[in-house]
């Protein structure tokens, strides 16, 4: 609760420093916005609007729509043009905060004497770079109760893998890549450098520009371990306005989010500070019925699909980021000192499976991390750049496990018949929910550094030297049985990564390329106690495992744009990826058993796709991608249930509480991806995606020369064939002039799949197709967004990783307020 007032105080004063810094010293500036179309009413996308004889420019949107920031009151010139359109000059005399033009230019073909360059969107020139890349922009999202694993899921080929609701542990799948295969990024830096805090179950859309999401090889500034692919979460920064945006909303399970963000700069110096805070609190108290609830009677007869409300799942968390630094100044295009911290409590309700409720089991994480951010574009000499983010992370992890007592789903004790009576089931001494009684705490150290050197040789041909260094200190202790230094458990994991990317752009630009190859070093030391009888006195020996890897890889990327608005992209990757620290040393917040043994895995990737449009046709738009990919997996590992008591014919009897990373010999997969995205007059916007693959065992014999009885087999535990659909319609001047409103519709659908590896009705994962409606309204002041959600409107039964059932039918509303135009 401190930490709750002091992150909210820090907050608010910092904003407020951005308020009073903010007077009017400087002369008078107006806002321009509008919309580009041309003389058949079509609009023009991508045009560059600029004022006249100043460095004042923007680029037209997808859907014609600009706007302008710092115009200066006056007489102006307003230059539109593009390489599709004939230039085109407004004049406008600026004399108050807003004004609005609507351009119509001439599409007339132009001759072209030289080659011309047309600007693209940031997500246009991510897309036809040769990556196989997908970008969420959160503009809409950021609006209404939508969180950032919801957004992720609704991408093509991802899957978020959620042990149940707000706050529970969460995976994220690329078409069967998943674990230390995937990156998470923030800002290009690990997430996991921020402590579970710090997620994308908490980072609300607001306070976020754009999700990058790769498959398979990775651009040089995410360079790394991996060879799944990456998530990249970009944090907006952009300080060309400054404002304060703050949200609030609530809903079911007595849900409560808020943020809050700001960002101020001060034009003559360059100075610039953004903050942020958010805070999340549930109860999580949805009801569950599925085949995992259960309630066990006085008489031990056993009644399956038990309906309840999940209790004991109480989750909050709050945190803040706060940055200084300068923009855009003659030694730096950024320069950012930064200080994360965040803290949260969460109770853990059951193990790998419901099969078991828990109570009394619960941790509590908190972080601090100082971060450094240099970025510098002629650095030194015209055409090289440099990239410095470094991350120092200190991070706590607290779980207890001491309640002995055994419950029911109801939330009260188990009972029993004895003589007669009905009594509670006598609590075991010594025992806690999961197993023994513990109180752990796992404290460590993360250094986290990415460096980047590029350099252009000349028009179209650039090469860049990358490095990354991560290290991470881990203590274990007991704290039940409190003891000295001399016998605490001590990790370090240290990796180091060396890499280097040469991009070129051949035929006009129409070809391009991107070759990688990295050379990585893990090494990995255990030093654990162990007591030991001499001569009747009890001793300690430290016993230390040390482990040492050489890795190299290579990759490619290739793009080639074939005929206007369709490209070709395909990537190929030969690499490997170490475990990580907590796949090896476990997690014990997670129900994740330790297994140092663990060895790097290696993939041979491929992946072929196309990407066209948009295509239009009067009002009408579409875009069209599809590709296909190959996975050739060695050692792969994978998240598995620990099954020892599991009974052929007395499945639904089993409680499965941990799980542990182990590596699987040989495996294979195949798939494809593809999305279709349809816009009419740019209010209505329909899309549908879908992935498809399987990811097989590929290990033909065992170990001592015998068929291997799982050869052939899908994988466990990977929802295999998924779609995802969505329509938005968008309404002008509705119930007020000026007014918003905007109507959603989502569905998804998981095709049935195995949690484990044996033939198994009861651990098999039905069929799961739900819905979603929300809309939002934004008043004609532009300064006011309200927006509704009813989630899973069917209360379909919706599972996820392990079989756990997800939250059913819920409601929330949301409220947004930006204070903007600060001077």
């Amino acid at each position: 609760m401190i930490l709750k007032h002091f992150l909210l105080l820090a907050a608010l004063s910092t904003l407020c420093q951005v308020s009073s810094l903010a007077q009017p010293t400087a002369p008078k500036t107006a806002t321009l916005k509008g919309k580009v179309r041309d003389d058949k009413g079509m609009v023009v996308s991508f045009a560059t609007i600029r004022i006249s004889d100043t460095p004042i420019a923007t680029s037209s949107e997808a859907d014609g729509t600009f706007l302008l920031n710092d115009v200066p009151y006056g007489h102006q010139e307003v230059v539109i043009t593009s390489v599709e359109i004939k230039a085109k000059t407004v004049r406008l005399h600026v004399h108050r905060p807003a004004h609005e033009i609507n351009p119509v230019v001439d599409r007339t073909a132009m001759e072209l004497n030289e080659v011309q360059i047309v600007q693209k969107t940031e997500k246009k020139q991510l897309e036809t770079q040769g990556f196989a890349v997908a970008v969420i922009e959160t503009k809409e999202a950021s609006l209404r109760n939508v969180t950032t694993n919801e957004l992720l899921d609704r991408s093509v080929g991802v899957r978020v893998r959620q042990n149940g609701g707000i706050g529970s542990r969460v995976e994220y799948n690329l078409n069967g890549m998943s674990g230390s295969a995937v990156g998470i990024f923030l800002d290009g830096i690990e997430i996991s450098t921020y402590g579970s805090s710090f997620n994308l179950n908490n980072i609300p859309p607001a306070m976020i520009e754009r999700i990058e999401v790769y498959k398979g090889v990775l651009p040089s500034h995410l360079t790394g371990d991996y060879v799944g692919g990456a998530i990249n979460v970009v944090l907006k920064k952009d300080a060309s306005q400054n404002n304060i945006t703050a949200a609030v909303a609530y809903g079911s399970f007595n849900t409560f989010q808020s943020d809050l963000s700001g960002i101020y700069r001060n034009k003559q110096t360059g100075f610039t500070t953004r903050a942020s805070g958010f805070y999340t609190y549930t109860d999580n108290s949805y009801t569950t019925w599925g085949k995992f609830s259960k309630f066990v009677h006085p008489d031990r007869t056993m009644e399956r699909y038990y309906r309840a409300k999940r209790f004991n799942n109480q989750y909050k968390s709050i945190g803040g980021r706060f940055e200084v630094g300068f923009t855009n100044v003659k030694w730096a295009d950024q320069f950012f000192v930064g200080y994360n911290i965040s803290d949260t409590y969460s109770e853990i309700p059951h193990g790998t499976t419901m099969a078991r409720p828990y109570v009394g089991r619960f941790g509590e994480y908190n972080a601090h991390v100082v971060s450094l951010n240099y970025t510098k574009n002629d650095f030194l000499v015209k055409g090289l750049a440099i990239n410095v983010n470094a991350v120092r992370s200190y991070r706590s992890t607290y779980v207890q496990d001491t309640v002995g007592q055994v419950y029911n789903w109801d939330g009260n004790p188990r009972m029993l018949i004895r003589n007669g009576e009905v009594i509670p089931v006598p609590a075991t001494p010594g025992m806690g929910q999961q197993g023994p009684k513990s109180i752990v705490r796992v404290n460590r150290q993360i250094t986290n550094m990415r460096s980047n050197l590029g350099y252009t040789i000349r028009p179209g041909h650039r090469i860049s030297l990358n490095h990354k260094l991560e290290t991470t200190d881990r203590d274990d202790n007991d704290l039940l049985n409190p003891v000295n230094k001399d016998l605490v458990t001590v990790s370090n994991v240290i990796n180091n990564i060396f890499a280097v990317n040469y991009e070129a752009q051949f035929l006009n630009d129409k070809l391009r390329t991107n070759l990688l190859g990295k050379y990585t070093f893990n090494r990995t030391i255990q030093s654990r106690p162990e007591l030991v009888e001499q001569d009747g006195v009890n001793i300690v020996n430290r016993v230390e495992n040390k482990t040492v890897n050489n890795n190299r890889g290579y990759g490619a990327t290739v793009s080639y744009h074939v005929i206007p608005r369709m490209y070709l992209i395909g990537s190929t990757e030969n690499s490997y990826v170490a475990a990580t620290e907590n796949q090896l040393y476990g997690d014990p917040e997670n129900n994740i058993l330790e297994n140092p043994g663990l060895i790097p895995e290696k993939n041979v990737n491929y992946n072929l796709g196309f990407r066209h449009g948009p295509i239009q046709f009067g009002k009408h738009k579409l875009t069209l991608y599809g590709s296909a990919f190959w996975r050739n997996g060695f050692d792969k590992i994978t998240q598995q249930a620990v099954e020892d008591q599991i009974i052929p014919g007395r499945e639904s009897d089993a409680d499965i509480q941990v799980t542990k990373f182990v590596n699987l010999g040989r495996t294979q997969s195949r798939g494809f991806e593809g999305e279709i995205i349809y816009v009419y007059d740019n209010r209505l916007n329909a899309l549908v995606n879908f992935s498809k693959f399987s990811t097989l065992f590929k290990q033909e014999f065992d170990p001592k020369g015998k068929p291997h009885d799982l050869y052939n087999l899908q994988l466990p535990n990977e929802p295999f064939f998924t779609i995802n659909g969505s329509v938005q319609y968008r309404l002008n001047n509705a119930f007020q002039k000026n007014s918003i409103l905007n109507l959603y519709y989502n569905t998804g659908y998981v095709a049935p799949f195995k949690t484990v590896w044996m033939e198994s009705e009861w651990f098999t994962t039905p069929t799961q197709f739900y819905q979603d409606v929300g809309a939002s309204y934004r008043f004609p002041n532009g300064k006011m967004v309200a927006s509704f959600d009813l989630k899973n409107i069917l209360n379909a039964e919706m599972y996820d990783n392990f079989g756990v059932q997800k939250p059913g039918r819920s409601i929330s509303v949301k409220l947004n307020y930006t204070i903007s135009k600060f001077l």
